[in-house]
Parts: C-alpha cells; sequence; structure tokens
C-alpha cells in the first residue's frame, strides 16, 4: 500500500465550509443538550461534540453518492449528509417531521446514502459491507463508509465483515471512531490491543489525527480512490468526546474533568482549526467570529421550528406505514400487516 500524501489540494472556500460546518455541528449538539436537559428529549442521545472532525471531513472527502453507515452517535453525520438542524433536532425530539418521521430518535437516524444510526453494538459493520457488495455488483464507481466505536471493534461480526470485505475486494473504508471510552470504560482495559488500525490484519490500515479535519478529508479522498481499485481500508480514527457515552452518563467516573479540559485546551478541533485559517490568512478574527455567530444564531432558530414540528399521530395506519407486502404474498399477514379492521377513522 502506496503512503497517503502529507499534503492536500483545497480551496479558501472549502476550508471556509469546513470551519462553518464544524460550528454547525457543535452548537446542533449543544442545543440538543439543552433540550435533553429540559427533559424535551426522552430516552437514550448520544452527542458527538469533540468528535466533529469526524464527520465533517468524511463528508467532504466523498460525494452524495457514496453511502455512509454508522453507530448510534451519529446526528453530525445525518447533518452532514445533507438533512436540515431542523429535521435532525425534530427526530430527537420525536416529532413527525424528523428525518425518521419520529420514529428513530437520537438513535436511528435515515437519509439519501445514509442507512443510520444503528442501536445494536457492531451490527452496521456487515450492513455496511453488504452496500459495498451492492456498489461492486451494480459497478456504481462509488465507496461505502462503514463506521464504529472502539467498543464495537470487539464483535465478532465486525472480523466476519471483513473477512468478506477482503475476500471479494469491496470498495469500503471500514472506520473505527476511537474515542478512548467506551460504555463507561477505557479502551485499554477492554481491549487487548489498542491499536485498532491493525486488526483487519490482511486489510491495510491507516490511524488518522480526528481531530485535525484536514487530516480525515485528506485521508479518506485518499482511501475512497484506493478501495475503488484494491479492496478495504481499515481506518482508525483517533478523536475524544468530551460528554459522557450518552446524556445520562456524566463521563467524569472514569476520567478526570482535568483530563477533559486538557484535551480541549490541547487538542480541540475547531479551536485548533481556527488558528490555522487564522495564520493562513483564510479568514480574519472578524470573519471567523462572524461564521460562529451566523451558525450560532441558525441552529437557535432551527431549534425554534423543530419545537413546533407536530409529534406522530398515533395510529394504526402510522404503525404499519414503514412495512411492505409485495408480489402475489396474502394481503393480509398476521403480526404483519394490518387487519382490515384497523382502517376507521
Amino acid at each position: 500500500m502506496d503512503s497517503p500524501p502529507l499534503s492536500l489540494e483545497t480551496t479558501k472556500k472549502e476550508l471556509r465550509d469546513l470551519y462553518r460546518h464544524l460550528w454547525r455541528i457543535r452548537h446542533m449538539e449543544m442545543a440538543i443538550n439543552r433540550l435533553y436537559l429540559q427533559r424535551k428529549v426522552r430516552g437514550f442521545c448520544h452527542l458527538s461534540i469533540g468528535q466533529e472532525a469526524v464527520a465533517v471531513g468524511i463528508e467532504h472527502g466523498i460525494s452524495r453518492d457514496d453511502k455512509l453507515i454508522t453507530a448510534y452517535r451519529c446526528h453530525g453525520n445525518v447533518l452532514m449528509r445533507g438533512a436540515a438542524p431542523r429535521e435532525v433536532i425534530g427526530e430527537v425530539l420525536g416529532r413527525r417531521e424528523g428525518v425518521a418521521r419520529g420514529k428513530g430518535g437520537s438513535v436511528h437516524m435515515y437519509y439519501k446514502n445514509f442507512y443510520g444510526g444503528n442501536g445494536i453494538v457492531g451490527a452496521q459493520v456487515p450492513i455496511g459491507a453488504g452496500l459495498a457488495f451492492a456498489q461492486q455488483y451494480l459497478n456504481t464507481k462509488d465507496v461505502t463508509i462503514s463506521l464504529y466505536g472502539d467498543g464495537a471493534a470487539n464483535q465478532g461480526q465486525v472480523f466476519e465483515a471483513f473477512n468478506m470485505a477482503k475476500l471479494w475486494n469491496l470498495p469500503v473504508i471500514f472506520g473505527c471512531e476511537n474515542n478512548m471510552f467506551g460504555m463507561g470504560t477505557s479502551a485499554a482495559r477492554s481491549s487487548a490491543s489498542v491499536e485498532y488500525f491493525k486488526r483487519g490484519q490482511y486489510i491495510p490500515g491507516l490511524k488518522i489525527d480526528a481531530m485535525n479535519v484536514l487530516a480525515v478529508l485528506a485521508a479518506v479522498k485518499y482511501g475512497k480512490e484506493y478501495v475503488l481499485s484494491n479492496g478495504p481500508l481499515v481506518y482508525e480514527f483517533a478523536c475524544y468526546r468530551y460528554f459522557g457515552h450518552s446524556v445520562s452518563d456524566p463521563g467524569t467516573t472514569y476520567r478526570t474533568r482535568d483530563d477533559i479540559q486538557a484535551v480541549r485546551k490541547m487538542q480541540d478541533p475547531i479551536n485548533n482549526f481556527h488558528a490555522q485559517l487564522s495564520s493562513w490568512g483564510i479568514a480574519d478574527e472578524e470573519e471567523l467570529k462572524k461564521i460562529e455567530k451566523d451558525e450560532k444564531a441558525m441552529i437557535e432558530q432551527e431549534v425554534v421550528e423543530a419545537e413546533k414540528m407536530p409529534f406522530p399521530d398515533v395510529s394504526p395506519r402510522i404503525l404499519f406505514e414503514d412495512s411492505y407486502v409485495r408480489g402475489s404474498e396474502p394481503l393480509y399477514v398476521r403480526g404483519r400487516t394490518p387487519e382490515e379492521t384497523f382502517y376507521f377513522e
């Protein structure tokens, strides 16, 4: 495997867009956290504050025709796939106009060429291999990014997916988002080896500084070209989450507040990128501050619009609307399709 280039060709516009999108995700996630604390969001809620560069760098390195699948920490990913912030926030609030019609909540989100948001740990990885198999079979010349966490990296189905992907040389990048902690447990306490990019054995791997949005972008652009010709890659996106595993987890029982603050001070993906853009003369302090303020104001307005969305109508029609019967199968199947008596006004 040839080493990826150590330089990246980009534009001033793309650099500003990267900065804008980093702030868009962070402000949206902070708004969702506030809604949770106000008890307007119920159930599970997993935030990606601190990990924004992964979602932003990936999306800028692929096209809308490429496919992406990930685990339950997915708000930033679906936003970058093209969903409006109000659609993501509305879904977390359980509203009918959310990206999954208010049925999936924080965990299960879907959009065009975005296949979740999946709640079962590691289950999205073989599905990602299946998406790549379809791309190869149809000769679409597109790729799949299949993301999972360091906790899911120890799941058996992940290794089964690796085997099939390499056996058929599928166009897929398996990306481990190593944010250093699983559900209250550090990676070192749960994994015999924390070098996740080496887990593919017979699949080449790269470790990427995923607190650097340009490193993620460069790696993904390179990886897309590679897997189309040579088959799968295993990437380790080394990142850090500032909040707990979920909003109900304070995140400070297995690490100290000083640890978190040290990462925020030295490695924050937005602050460091801010400093780079300023030193390169891409934008001055006033321009960068305006981008942040504009994104924050936009997200606040999107929250207002999301809270206006109606809740799903609780009826048999809504319950069964995403169940399908095709071909010559019986019209009514007990336990899968609604009985005719359900249709009443």
